[in-house]
């Protein structure tokens, strides 16, 4: 595995899921365009956080049955790629990771999200090229006039849709929308036969509207209401999916074709698989003790190392440890210590000396 081997970690890592089959499962794979999704569980893009080193912790557990980049700003892209630079830190690892992959971009621009979405395809040889018309961020959406603000302009999502269609051909193009920018506004439906008609091979629902940000709790009877509305591609639906029971209710309750799982998974990125066995009907695996888990943080550190170097790598990383040891007892403790690092030696004794013993859980 890349940076180097961790016997530990190896000793709780679990293979690919087996694909599904329709006689034990709850859910059954689906398409994206030619693209078989087995098990039809989606790791979502997050800014920040879902990169290289963050998918290859995914894929060692298994479970995704497609893996994502972080968000990329096509108009950024353009601007290196003027320049001669090297491409975006988010499309690390693109190239040569294995596939099923599928890369998000951005932007406001048809043209300009075209072109990308056409490198993409030629040269990072991607296999799905998905659009982002739901961050809520203010950067994105209200300065940039991109993400969640251009649900309030179907028109010009359709633009952008076909012309990007168009430009990656036969490589499938999926969208991803939250139900409306406010909760007097939402409208998922009508964005949804949009979203079909211009030429996408997948839709996928959160279950929130812009201005709700991540508060509050997802609506998935909003999100079952779009199905109607959609005659040819399926959909997947996004938010609250935490626990493997709670993907289990999903498929169980509402007419959804697949399940992308976000935040939760970057506190438990081995809930994909447990998730995968559930549907399946399986035992679901146990979660990796916290000497296991402690392990597996210090391997996720050395692949961000090898990449971005010892400083840029161990800022990088603070975040991520502070998402492992949530909802730990000691967390508070540890987050404040792990926050001030700057060196990977400093790292590597916070983690060893002050990472969680134990789950809040556990411990009552």
């Amino acid at each position: 595995m890349p940076g180097g081997s961790h016997s530990l970690y190896v000793t709780f890592a679990m293979p690919l899921a087996e694909p599904l089959t329709t006689a034990t499962a709850i859910a059954k794979p689906f398409y994206i365009g030619p693209l078989l999704i087995d098990p039809p569980i989606l790791q979502a893009p997050m800014a920040g956080f879902t990169n290289y080193a963050f998918r290859q912790i995914v894929r060692e557990f298994g479970g995704a049955g497609l893996l994502a980049t972080e968000m990329v700003s096509a108009r950024g892209f353009v601007w290196l790629d003027e320049q001669e630079a090297e491409h975006p830190d988010r499309l690390w690892g693109v190239p040569e990771e294995p596939r099923p992959l599928a890369v998000q971009i951005w932007d406001n621009e048809p043209e300009t999200l075209a072109k990308v979405g056409a490198r993409l395809v030629q040269e990072y040889a991607v296999s799905v090229v998905d659009i982002n018309f739901g961050c809520p961020v203010r950067q994105v959406s209200q300065k940039a006039h991109s993400g969640s603000y251009l649900l309030r302009q179907p028109d010009r999502m359709g633009e952008i849709i076909e012309r990007v269609v168009t430009a990656c051909a036969p490589t499938p193009v999926t969208a991803k929308i939250r139900l409306g920018c406010t909760r007097d506004t939402i409208n998922a439906c009508d964005i949804a036969q949009v979203v079909e008609g211009a030429g996408a091979a997948a839709l996928t629902v959160h279950g929130r509207t812009a201005a709700d940000m991540f508060q509050g709790s997802a609506d998935w009877d909003r999100i079952a209401e779009i199905k109607p509305h959609l005659r040819r591609i399926p959909l997947i639906g996004n938010g609250d999916l935490d626990t493997p029971q709670k993907v289990v209710d999903a498929f169980r309750r509402y007419p959804i074709d697949g399940v992308m799982i976000a935040r939760a998974a970057l506190a438990k990125p081995w809930l994909y698989s447990q998730a995968a066995a559930a549907i399946r009907g399986e035992p679901i695996p146990a979660d990796p003790t916290l000497t296991e888990e402690r392990e597996l943080l210090l391997h996720h550190f050395e692949l961000v190392l090898e990449r971005f170097g010892d400083e840029k790598g161990t800022l990088l990383m603070r975040k991520f440890a502070c998402c492992y040891a949530q909802g730990r007892r000691g967390a508070r403790d540890f987050r404040k210590r792990i926050g001030t690092v700057k060196t990977p030696a400093e790292f590597r004794s916070i983690v060893q000396d002050f990472f969680p013993r134990e789950s809040l859980v556990a411990s009552r």
